[in-house]
């Protein structure tokens, strides 16, 4: 094993001369476009092939997917091979199943056929957001006040991709924004490949290890166990956000739906610019607090778009989504590259990504569509409450964190 204070010297090293940053920054880029491809479009696509009653399916199999794949990834990453080698297979399997799943629905193959290409991409590109965190941190000077520059690439993406499949596609409801999501992740998939080398730190032997069901022993540190708690507890109303906030955008009157979520990522290019200085300034807690807190009014202030009728609420909300998301997430990765051994820290961001893309989001596809269910009637009448139930969730997760976490440094 290397010692880790000698193997970041000598990559910071590395980073001043051979522009890691940049690289590192595209790889970011082209994982967000790709994404926002066909994520923020995606219930509109499969309303718009008559397949509405599968939307929570198809919200539903990433998080199932996610229930394995990052524990894997980060487990191969710090025992078995070079992260950088393993994001860009990864990037390359996933576009290829994207082009499958979403060639599946414009052949009216029918929905098992496209879930079935979502699973395998899922599977598949689960554990690259965790991987892109442990390369990024672990190569860049002062990664905690770095790397949510690094992070903001996937936003800039993010948006480029809404308005590229809004007013270059026109594809906010058909697969065409799948298959430019899949271009995309090709590009990522390469460019992956020229990320610095990141080598396992050890060579686990077991199972067990193999699995990367070492890193549930991190839950016997208490601040390790709320933060994940919390984060799988917070992650369950989260998916509302893409499951129905573009609904609720063509519910309001807007015909763009698709660009009109990217206000969310202007935001958040915000948020990561000043989130290194906030890191150096506030405690780990308070910003995660910060996240937690902001989430609950950004909720319900789309439950006040529903209760007026007024666009600009939801806009609004929609626009907090952004900075609440990466202060919450961005500090919790930054919290585990900090917190972690560094022989745990990839199966460390595996069990962060199987909380907040795993267990969370598979409660909250199905719950959240009971939820839209029980609230919105057939007119379009209740999102307000369908908005407020989730903001008050939030709000627990906000009191729980407060009340349970101390921050304190495992072994203290």
């Amino acid at each position: 094993m290397v010692p880790d204070s000698r193997y970041r010297k000598s990559v910071e090293n590395e980073a001043e001369g051979k522009g890691i940053f940049t690289r590192l920054w595209l790889v970011s880029f082209f994982q967000g476009i790709s994404t926002g491809f066909w994520l923020p479009a995606l219930t509109n696509i499969l309303r718009a092939e008559g397949m509405e009653e599968w939307v929570a399916w198809a919200f539903a199999v990433p998080p199932i997917c996610a229930l394995f794949s990052p524990l894997i990834g980060g487990a191969l990453a710090d025992e078995r091979m070079a992260a950088q080698k393993l994001m860009g297979w990864c990037s390359l399997i996933g576009a290829v199943a994207l082009v499958f799943a979403f060639g599946a629905l414009d052949a009216g193959l029918g929905p098992l056929w496209f879930l079935a290409g979502l699973a395998i991409y899922s599977l598949a590109s689960g554990p690259t957001w965790g991987l892109l965190a442990n390369i990024s941190l672990t190569h860049l000077g002062q990664g905690g006040k770095r790397y949510p520059l690094v992070r903001m690439g996937a936003t800039i993406g993010w948006i480029s991709a809404g308005f590229l499949t809004s007013y270059a596609l026109h594809a906010d409801a058909t697969p065409v924004a799948g298959y430019a999501g899949a271009g995309a992740r090709v590009v990522c998939g390469i460019l992956a490949f020229r990320m610095p080398a990141t080598p396992p730190l050890g060579l686990g032997k077991s199972w067990k290890s193999a699995l990367g069901l070492g890193a549930f022993s991190l839950f016997k540190h208490r601040d390790h166990a709320v933060l994940f708690t919390v984060t799988g507890l917070f992650s369950i109303p989260l998916v509302a956000f893409y499951m129905y906030s573009p609904e609720f955008f063509e519910a309001l009157g807007d015909k763009t739906p698709t660009a009109s979520m990217t206000v969310a990522q202007w935001s958040e290019i915000a948020a990561m610019i000043l989130l290194g200085a906030l890191m150096v300034r506030y405690r780990l807690k308070t910003l995660l607090m910060w996240g937690l807190g902001l989430s609950a009014l950004r909720f319900a202030m789309s439950g006040y778009a529903g209760l007026s009728g007024t666009i600009g609420w939801h806009t609004a909300g929609v626009a907090l989504h952004g900075v609440c998301y990466t202060i919450y997430f961005v500090t919790a990765q930054v919290y585990l590259d900090r917190r972690v051994d560094p022989s745990m820290r990839g199966q460390a961001q595996g069990l962060l990504g199987l909380m907040s893309a795993g267990i969370g989001p598979l409660l909250g596809a199905f719950f959240c569509r009971w939820l839209r269910v029980v609230c919105v009637d057939d007119n379009g009448q209740g999102w307000e409450n369908f908005w407020g139930v989730l903001a008050a969730i939030i709000a627990a997760c906000w009191i729980a964190f407060g009340l349970l976490y101390r921050g304190k440094k495992p072994g203290k």
